[in-house]
């Protein structure tokens, strides 16, 4: 698999929290965040190691092959969260690519900080 795109932002919760909301999104009726698409699935973790790393299933139906790599490291009062997107040859073209980079911003820089109150 390719490393396509990759981008890091702290998240305000500590890495155990960030690390339960990744492994099991959505476990909190009272905050959730993974708000998919109609064109999108929900995630399965293919792989996970507490609290530095998890490992997403694709979230698009017309990327199958895709895979979401999550990396995360104390930080600045919370998490260094570090997503890194990964396909199989050939790569999107520039507008999928787009598009898969600004929905994974949307649910983990946007959705997910604002249940931690950011």
């Amino acid at each position: 698999m390719d490393a396509i795109a990759t981008r890091q932002r702290n998240q305000p919760a500590p890495p155990s929290v960030v690390f339960d909301d990744l492994v099991t999104p959505n476990r909190q009726p009272g905050r959730p965040w993974l708000h998919l698409l109609d064109d999108e699935i929900a995630p399965v973790v293919v792989e996970s190691a507490r609290p530095a790393r998890v490992i997403w299933s694709s979230l698009w139906i017309k990327r199958p092959d895709a895979q979401i790599m999550f990396d995360l490291s104390p930080g600045r009062g919370g998490t260094d969260l570090r997503w890194t997107l990964l396909v199989e040859p050939p790569g999107p073209d520039d507008r999928q690519f787009r598009h898969l980079c600004q929905r994974i911003g949307t649910l983990i820089n946007a959705n997910l900080r604002d249940t931690y109150g950011q």
